[in-house]
């Protein structure tokens, strides 16, 4: 297993993360050879789930975009690819992972965005990318 690439960014506002979010969209590589696999790592209000709707938005998904805090899955038919959001937070073991039937998912045209992805550590596939965020306090 490869070790995934990690970057990191400031933005000033929830728009400007979305915005990220959507520029990040439209550079993914051909996802032909399988899944794509983001983790978005950070804290609570980092932006994860905001980078990830505009990366959603970017890839064609219309209508509401909720974060999967409680269901910890959405699946999103988007123009050329089934997107997947996950958000771990709420996983209280890794092996309450395998209700979700993620083998399923593993197939070229997905991509995978998983916030808090150490929580599934060991039951999901490696990551091509770990993003890092970080929410930061301006003093105002």
């Amino acid at each position: 297993m490869g070790h995934a690439a990690v970057a990191s960014w400031t933005t000033a506002t929830a728009d400007a993360t979305e915005a990220l979010g959507a520029s990040f969209a439209r550079r993914l590589p051909p996802l032909a050879a399988g899944p794509f696999v983001i983790e978005l790592r950070g804290g609570l209000g980092a932006g994860k789930t905001t980078f990830a709707r505009g990366v959603l938005r970017a890839l064609g998904v219309r209508g509401p975009i909720k974060s999967p805090s409680y269901t910890l899955l959405e699946v999103y038919p988007a123009d050329s690819v089934t997107a997947l959001h996950l958000d771990l937070y709420r996983l209280a073991d890794p092996a309450e992972l395998e209700q979700l039937a993620l083998r399923d998912y593993c197939l070229p045209q997905h991509l995978w965005l998983i916030e808090w992805p150490e929580k599934g550590a060991g039951h999901l596939p490696a990551a091509d990318l770990a993003l890092q965020f970080d929410a930061a306090s301006h003093g105002h």
